[in-house]
């Protein structure tokens, strides 16, 4: 092989290598749907300071039940969402086995979703980006 054409492979597959952030990443919003037993339901999953997805759009005194995991992994992560005003609050540990978290939100608006975890004295995963909004509507 030449060694421009090994200079190029070698530096595609440093390219490829290179993990994409996950704020990089399609992490556009989301509707929830509400099935026949009249529950909106969405799936979430927590992972290497992430949460996907990071924004979800559910219908004011409507049941919710969120179905929760984390990608396998060492590190620990939580869901938390923390808004009385609305009628949710949300303190759930994170596991691979999915979990189902269940609320019926009480008020329109925008709520934070997010982990709380933070090791030591490093940023919190929150502060690293693994956050999202719950946008409540009419």
């Amino acid at each position: 092989m030449r060694p421009s054409r090994l200079l190029w492979a070698c530096c595609l597959c440093v390219l490829l290598a290179i993990p994409v952030s996950p704020s990089a990443q399609d992490q556009s919003g989301s509707v929830a749907g509400v099935d026949q037993d009249g529950v909106q339901r969405m799936r979430v999953i927590g992972g290497n300071y992430f949460l996907k997805p990071n924004r979800i759009v559910v219908k004011v005194n409507v049941p919710v039940e969120l179905v929760v995991s984390r990608e396998a992994g060492i590190v620990p992560h939580d869901f938390v969402i923390n808004a009385p005003e609305a009628g949710i609050a949300v303190d759930q540990d994170l596991s691979t086995d999915t979990k189902g978290i269940t609320f019926t939100p009480t008020a329109v608006g925008t709520y934070p979703f997010y982990c709380k975890k933070r090791l030591l004295f490093f940023k919190s995963h929150r502060e690293q980006g693994m956050e999202g909004i719950l946008e409540v509507v009419r």
